[in-house]
């Protein structure tokens, strides 16, 4: 009996969100007795695999086959499925992103396991096995009480944070047989080096007081400047204008995200946008408005035209990593 947790990477490198999911399946390990297997699909270097066994993984399972190049949510969720049932895991954890919303499900009805998404802490109690989530849009947490023997839950990005608990190196090679798909990719694209809104650490948002699409270079600066874990995000305005890529927006209606870090560039704050970005531990927002309820959900504010603070905020920026 073991916690599974399926852990993501980004060009071979793994995500900071699979680090926090490695924490949060120590703590429920240690609540349950037992041990914690990390499931990595994908060219991993056993390097840069070995970094989970700082926060508590006592097990990695690295599945290299060329069947799984690809993102096939059938072919992924089978091979979580015989992972668990290779390990006798009882919890199987994913993070709550777009990927795992594809596969979690799946593997959820394999197991015949309960499923629980968006978790925002560790297990209350364990007999029975209570955990809380977030519920409408996050205005409400939820109390969601298990029966079933095998769980699988998903937890929200930044909700529980990361802890060292460091453990020895031990990297099994895992092989699972792909099984004939019902479902057929299309077609597959990837921006290969270009961190998306849900992954990156620190996003750049604009809004329309940026005016028109040339001025969101400001913001491209900004996050070339921030480094690689930073990239730029907007609002379903500027998405809808086509002034950035749909890609790009975030909000209720486009993607929830949680990062460490972000900016609010000429965002006013309407409460669908709001809604999908409150799980920010920290955010900033640029505005000439005042009253502007962006204001009401910010850690910092500044109150200025963004045309004439972005150039200087940039300069401090670079000068700050220089100096650094």
């Amino acid at each position: 009996m073991s916690v599974l947790v399926y852990t993501e990477n980004w060009d071979g490198q793994l995500k900071k969100l699979s680090f926090e999911l490695i924490s949060y399946a120590q703590t429920i390990a240690t609540q349950l007795s037992t041990s914690v297997t990390a499931l990595s699909i994908g060219e991993v270097t056993d390097h840069e695999l070995s970094k989970l066994f700082t926060y508590g993984t006592d097990k990695i399972l690295n599945l290299k086959s060329e069947d799984y190049k690809e993102f096939n949510p059938q072919h992924y969720s089978n091979a979580i499925f015989e992972a668990a049932k290779s390990e006798q895991a009882n919890v199987v954890i994913f993070a709550n992103n777009i990927r795992s919303r594809a596969i979690a499900p799946r593997v959820s009805i394999k197991l015949d396991a309960g499923f629980v998404s968006g978790c925002v802490a560790a297990p209350e109690s364990t007999e029975p096995f209570i955990v809380t989530k977030k519920a409408y849009s996050g205005k409400a947490f939820a109390r969601v009480q298990v029966n079933k023997s095998n769980k699988v839950l998903s937890l929200n990005q930044n909700a529980f944070g990361i802890k060292e608990n460091t453990k020895p190196v031990n990297i099994e090679v895992f092989d699972c047989n792909i099984e004939p798909s019902k479902s057929k990719v299309i077609e597959v694209k990837k921006n290969s080096g270009k961190m998306s809104v849900l992954d990156a650490e620190i996003l750049v948002s604009g809004g329309r007081g940026l005016k028109n699409p040339e001025n969101f270079n400001l913001l491209e600066n900004a996050s070339e400047i921030l480094g690689p874990t930073a990239t730029v995000a907007c609002t379903k305005p500027v998405a809808d204008l086509e002034w950035r890529p749909h890609s790009e927006h975030v909000g209720q209606t486009g993607k929830v995200v949680a990062p460490n870090l972000y900016f609010a560039v000429g965002i006013s704050g309407a409460i669908q946008h709001l809604a999908g970005i409150t799980s920010s531990k920290i955010i900033v927002s640029i505005n000439t408005d005042k009253d502007a309820p962006m204001f009401e959900a910010s850690d910092y504010g500044i109150i200025g035209d963004a045309m004439e603070v972005m150039p200087k905020l940039n300069e401090a920026l670079k000068t700050f990593k220089e100096n650094a």
